[in-house]
């Protein structure tokens, strides 16, 4: 793929944004709780269950699949993981900041209809937050990481089997907190489209959002 030349400097403040970007869509889901991202919507379950803030639930939950990733590629890469440590505590804890505000704005008072497109539009944020720090390339999620690494070493590359086999613990993990608290939340219409749309819309935004942003570090 063509590779502009961009600076550092441009580099990271795209990098900056885009946890920005997709801190605040997974947050406006959490407030709304009209659907999360699944793996975001298995935290705030996990929280809700054992009390627990969700920024620690999530810099757990991140730590635990830091492991996992560990074991799949069988050699302990310290700068894949100090990367996967960095991303994972902005993230969790700009997530857990930003929808403790949003539960207190307007947009919660807004009817049912308002409050699903919203919920919706923090989706899409969250496409387009993936889709930039994808193309910069520096660090990832260790949910992406997992993603990426069960996608090319067990399913030649799927991505929709990998997406499935990767859900799936997420979704046990739901299923036994409903068990224990006789509730599921953070899981509605939000997490349906997101799962059939995410992928697509970013490939939609890696076309045409920030287009001077081109994929980076393709061989890492």
């Amino acid at each position: 793929m063509e590779i502009h030349d961009i600076s550092k400097l441009e580099l990271a403040i795209y990098f900056g944004l885009s946890i920005i970007i997709n801190s605040f869509g997974n947050a406006l889901t959490v407030a709304l709780n009209l659907g999360s991202p699944l793996w975001t919507a298995t935290c705030v379950n996990v929280s809700q269950t054992i009390h627990w803030s969700l920024g620690n639930i999530m810099v757990i939950w991140g730590a635990l699949l830091i492991i996992i990733n560990t074991i799949l590629i069988r050699k302990i890469d310290l700068k894949r993981i100090g990367k996967s440590i960095i991303f994972m505590v902005l993230f969790s804890y700009l997530v857990s900041w930003l929808s403790s505000i949003l539960k207190h704005s307007l947009v919660m008072t807004m009817n049912l209809p308002m409050r699903i497109l919203f919920d919706l539009f923090g989706i899409c944020l969250v496409s387009l937050g993936v889709s930039m720090y994808q193309r910069v390339n520096w660090m990832l999620h260790p949910a992406d990481d997992l993603m990426q690494i069960v996608r090319f070493k067990f399913f030649n590359g799927n991505s929709t089997k990998a997406m499935f086999a990767v859900y799936l613990p997420a979704i046990i993990i739901v299923a036994i907190t409903f068990l224990i608290s006789h509730q599921i939340v953070a899981i509605n219409i939000g997490t349906i489209f997101g799962l059939l749309f995410q992928g697509p819309m970013i490939g939609i935004c890696d076309r045409i959002c920030f287009k001077r942003l081109k994929h980076h570090n393709l061989d890492h």
